[in-house]
C-alpha cells in the first residue's frame, strides 16, 4: 500500500507544490455566548447580537452547533442568525433526521456534521465514518441536492480524509484538539499538515478547529491549504476582558500574521 502521506507517484511530500488558500476565513463559533445565557435560562447575552458584533469585527462567517440536547444554542438562535447575519452560517449538527430537517428548512451556507455524545462536555474527536457510512452518504447527498455545502468534522487521519472524499463531502474540518492540548509535541501539528495537504489533493477544502487560541493558532493558520478556521471558546473567553469585537480582531490578526 502506498504511503498515506505521499502522492500516488511516490514523490516526496516536500517536493510537491503546496496550493495556498487565498484569504483564510475566520468563522466565529457563538455557542458559548449561549452557554452563558443558559446558565440563567434568560435572554442575555443574545447569541444573535454576538454574531452581528463578530461580523462587524471582521468574522467571515458564524458557526453555531445546535445540539440534540439544546444545552447551549437553541432553535430560535440559529433561526435568528440565519435571518439576520450578512455573512454566512455554518451549522454544526449531528447526522440525525431531526437535524437534517432543520438544515433543509434553514438552508445555511454550510453544514458541518459532527459527532455527539450526551456525556461529553464538548466535542472530543472526529466523526466515526465507519459507524453508519450509508446514512452518512445519504445525508451528504441530501444536503448537496439542497445546495448546502457539506463539511465533515474528522480527526487528522489519512483514512478519514480519503473516506470523506468518497462520501462526497465538500470539505473536512480537522479536529485540532490533540494539537491544542499537547503544544510541545510536534506530532499533532505534523498530522494536521499532512491531512490538509491530502485533503487539497483529493479536491476537499481543508478547515480546522477546536481549542485554537491567539497563542496557538499561528502554526495551524500557516498550513498552506487551510482555508477556514472555526474558533469560539477562546474568543468568548477573551471577550470577558477586552470585549467581543477586540477578541475577534486579535485572533484575526494572529491568523493573518501567520499567513504572512
Amino acid at each position: 500500500m502506498p504511503d498515506a502521506h505521499l502522492p500516488a507517484d511516490g514523490t516526496p511530500a516536500d517536493a510537491v507544490p503546496r496550493p495556498r488558500a487565498a484569504r483564510q476565513r475566520l468563522y466565529v463559533n457563538i455557542d458559548h455566548v449561549a452557554t452563558v445565557r443558559q446558565a440563567r435560562r434568560g435572554a442575555e447575552p443574545d447569541p444573535v447580537e454576538a454574531a452581528l458584533r463578530c461580523e462587524a469585527a471582521g468574522a467571515d462567517g458564524i458557526t453555531a452547533h445546535l445540539r440534540e440536547d439544546r444545552r447551549h444554542v437553541q432553535d430560535a438562535d440559529v433561526e435568528g442568525i440565519a435571518r439576520r447575519i450578512g455573512t454566512v452560517l455554518n451549522l454544526e449538527m449531528a447526522c440525525t433526521a431531526e437535524m437534517l430537517g432543520i438544515a433543509l428548512r434553514l438552508a445555511p451556507h454550510q453544514v458541518t456534521l459532527v459527532p455527539e455524545r450526551r456525556a461529553e462536555i464538548t466535542t472530543e474527536g472526529g466523526l466515526n465514518l465507519a459507524a453508519d457510512p450509508d446514512g452518512l452518504e445519504r445525508a451528504v447527498a441530501e444536503m448537496k441536492r439542497a445546495g448546502i455545502r457539506v463539511s465533515l468534522f474528522i480527526d487528522p487521519d489519512a483514512q478519514a480524509v480519503r473516506r470523506s472524499a468518497e462520501l462526497g463531502a465538500d470539505a473536512v474540518e480537522l479536529h485540532t484538539g490533540t494539537y491544542a492540548h499537547h503544544p510541545s509535541d510536534p506530532a499533532p501539528l505534523a498530522a494536521l499538515d499532512r491531512a490538509s495537504a491530502l485533503a487539497a489533493r483529493l479536491g476537499l477544502a481543508a478547515h480546522a478547529g477546536h481549542g485554537l487560541t491567539v497563542a496557538n493558532v499561528g502554526p495551524v493558520a500557516a498550513i498552506p491549504e487551510q482555508e477556514e478556521l472555526n474558533i469560539g471558546h477562546s474568543i468568548v473567553s477573551r471577550a470577558l476582558f477586552v470585549g467581543l469585537e477586540a477578541a475577534v480582531r486579535e485572533i484575526r490578526a494572529a491568523m493573518d500574521a501567520a499567513r504572512r
